[in-house]
């Protein structure tokens, strides 16, 4: 049986400590000094992809070098990049991030969005939404701004209503006005949800974790959300004393140039990744 109390309690965990490494200094960030190399902290897929990618075919001719730090625990990454340990990081949407601002007191900047990763639910043998019983259980992820864009999805599927004139990106369960099927949620700290497919009906996965789990939300979703207008570009992220360095500019425009934009199609071609525009 699924342990909801044990997942809630790591969620709640996560979050503490997300809220004990990140708190905000007092004092306002100094520029960096980049110099041609530029730190990105990144979470491997397909952000760290993406980043080689750059480095590889298009860095040299830019006059830039790009050292990729990835992190396993996104947790860790604004951190990283608000205390100077990296230079910008790569691996957030921008409601993500003016929450994360919000709540910890930093002053991290949005530099270029590149991608989308479209939001999906996935099941571990259920066929359709329609199918879903009645009372089931679905894991979302724990972070406010992911798991309101999670109940948009579901009310997108038409799986439950959410309250007129809500923001969609920080909806919550006090915001459903209608739960015909009596659906139950948890939440789930967002690198765990793969995981929990064993244990509930289904389960709302980011798009990177998705991939790192193998599943694709052309062939193994019941749902998706859609590409166009999508408010959950991924950007390249600095603080805002570097905002306006101008190597991490460089890497803004490489990020949003042409080539980067074929290889996510070419590497990406179930829609599993998109460009951003």
């Amino acid at each position: 049986m699924f342990n909801r109390r044990a997942l809630i309690g790591g969620s709640v965990a996560a979050a503490t400590a997300l809220a004990l490494a990140a708190c905000g200094s007092d004092e306002p960030s100094e520029p960096t000094e980049t110099n041609g190399t530029v730190t990105v902290a990144a979470t491997s897929v397909p952000h760290a992809q993406i980043l080689q990618f750059v480095q590889d075919e298009l860095a040299e001719d830019a006059g830039l070098t790009i050292e990729i730090e990835e992190f396993s625990d996104y947790l860790q990454i604004n951190p990283s990049t608000d205390d100077g340990s990296t230079d910008a990081n790569f691996f957030q949407h921008l409601p993500y991030l003016e929450t994360y601002n919000a709540d910890n007191g930093t002053d991290l900047v949005e530099v270029a969005p590149v991608h989308i990763e479209p939001l999906a639910l996935y099941t571990n043998g259920t066929a359709s939404v329609e199918d879903l019983p009645e009372g089931a259980q679905i894991a979302i992820p724990a972070d406010p701004s992911n798991g309101g864009r999670a109940l948009a999805l579901l009310a997108d599927a038409g799986l439950i209503t959410l309250a007129d004139g809500v923001d969609l990106t920080s909806a919550t369960e006090a915001d459903i006005a209608d739960n015909p099927l009596g659906l139950e949620f948890v939440a789930v700290e967002a690198a765990q949800l793969p995981r929990t497919l064993q244990d509930v009906d289904a389960a709302v996965i980011n798009g990177n974790y998705a991939l790192e789990a193998d599943l694709s939300p052309a062939e193994d979703a019941i749902a998706s959300e859609s590409a166009d207008g999508n408010p959950y570009a991924n950007y390249l992220v600095t603080t805002s004393a570097n905002a306006d360095n101008e190597d991490i500019q460089k890497l803004g425009e490489l990020l949003q140039s042409n080539e980067v934009k074929q290889f996510i199609l070419d590497t990406w071609s179930d829609g599993s990744v998109v460009p951003a525009s």
